[in-house]
């Protein structure tokens, strides 16, 4: 049986939690639009510090960056709910990232797509 780390818990427990309250407290967060998916957080050992990384679909990149920084601006408002929810002593400073690996999973699909195979049969013709 794989033994998981305190941190690798407390990470889930976190993206978990975050997703929560994000869900809860939208209409707190009227510039914070589209659909936003909490994709990991990552929890320093000390506690003290956590980069929490999210997808945001929107309308556009300019809507997508205004969600980013709704976010940002409510990071206070989100430790306080965490510090509700979680029984620690410690709640850690959140910075929020965008989490691009979606958008650019979903461009490398759209070019795999206009790539024409050739099968050995092709190439004797």
């Amino acid at each position: 049986m794989k033994k998981v780390s305190r941190t690798s818990r407390l990470n889930g427990e976190y993206q978990k939690e975050i997703s929560e309250i994000i869900r809860l407290h939208k209409d707190r967060m009227p510039d914070v639009v589209g659909m936003i998916s909490i994709t990991e957080a990552d929890v320093a050992p000390d506690l003290k510090t956590a980069i929490v990384y999210v997808s945001i679909y929107g309308k556009g990149e300019e809507e997508t960056k205004a969600s980013l920084k709704a976010l940002q601006e409510q990071a206070g408002f989100i430790r306080h709910q965490l510090s509700q929810v979680m029984r620690m002593r410690t709640v850690p400073a959140i910075t929020f990232r965008l989490d691009g690996s979606m958008v650019y999973g979903a461009k490398m699909d759209e070019l795999f797509k206009t790539i024409t195979y050739s099968t050995p049969n092709d190439e004797e013709e």
